[in-house]
């Protein structure tokens, strides 16, 4: 995804199909399965799930809650013990101040000492991938896998710019955002997850829905936070293994030499360096994957954790 169609989607403007304030209590893609229990991590919010097994802790992305695992959750429940995290800021969620990223990692791996998990698998999409990657390499010995859903340790697209351009543009991102008025963000939501998000557009309407519970500015404050981020330095140190998703769909790509392969090519080379390191990709798809091709998904992250 070129960086400039994201920023596009991120502050364009649609007209609104639906209020901001909706209540999903019909949404069909909205939490439905019940936690064992639930309980604050820090800036966290923590729903567990599962009794045995491996642990694992499923972290989502941008403007999402645990409405975006449900289906993973209903297949993998029976056979792990899951933590569901759910963002300050995201899914109704107050927002945390200061540096989010940086408060969500530390919340994390509290999550980890406090609960005693032994070597947990990290199961990130987008933001919560690169947050996943991000412990993992401050905190090798904590980590027993780690699997990324369109997240990596640089931006698309920015992985070339120098420091303080990449500043620069995620400032002026941020400030965009900020500047628009209230109204404007479920619209945004709406283009965006019919543009980026997934395929069908019927689903990416109720999809936004479920997103528009979280606080802009949060979400402004996310993306400037991961903009400026770049992880790949630190990628060496992760020890254990690593399985990046990389959703495919041609026609979001009209250039005849970004094939497939070319962008699973393309993701390996931004996580240059990872010990351990399988790039799997799903198509057709887009970003929010896992609601494209939930049963792929699925199967590869069993298969991957089968693996460890």
């Amino acid at each position: 995804m070129k960086t400039a169609l994201l920023f596009a989607l991120l502050v364009g403007a649609a007209a609104p199909t639906f209020a901001a304030d909706a209540a999903p209590l019909d949404n069909p893609y909205a939490a439905s399965v019940a936690p064992a229990e639930r309980f604050d991590s820090g800036s966290l919010l923590v729903e567990r799930h599962g009794e045995r097994g491996r642990p694992l802790i499923l972290v989502p992305g941008l403007a999402s809650g645990a409405w975006a695992w449900q289906d993973l959750l209903r297949q993998l429940k029976a056979e792990h013990v899951i933590y569901v995290v759910t963002l300050a800021g995201f899914d109704g969620r107050a927002p945390v101040k200061g540096n989010g990223f940086a408060s969500a990692q530390q919340s994390l791996h509290d999550l980890i000492v406090s609960r005693k998990l032994a070597t947990p698998v990290l199961i990130g999409h987008s933001l919560g991938a690169t947050l996943s990657l991000a412990i993992a390499q401050k905190h090798p010995a904590l980590v027993g896998g780690v699997v990324a859903i369109d997240g990596l340790p640089v931006f698309p697209g920015t992985e070339e710019l120098p420091v303080g351009q990449r500043a620069a543009m995620a400032e002026g991102m941020r400030s965009r955002i900020d500047a628009m008025p209230p109204d404007s963000f479920a619209p945004m939501q709406q283009q965006y997850m019919r543009g980026v998000g997934v395929i069908e557009m019927s689903k990416a309407d109720e999809l936004a829905k479920l997103t528009v519970k979280s606080d802009p500015g949060a979400v402004a404050q996310y993306m400037e936070e991961v903009l400026t981020l770049d992880l790949r330095p630190g990628l060496p140190a992760i020890k254990a293994p690593v399985l990046v998703i990389a959703p495919y769909f041609n026609t979001d790509t009209p250039d005849p030499g970004r094939t497939e392969a070319a962008k699973a090519a393309y993701y390996k080379s931004l996580m240059a360096g990872t010990p351990k390191l399988t790039v799997v990709s799903v198509s057709p798809s887009r970003h929010f994957v896992m609601f494209d091709q939930p049963q792929r998904v699925a199967d590869a992250i069993r298969t991957y954790l089968k693996s460890l």
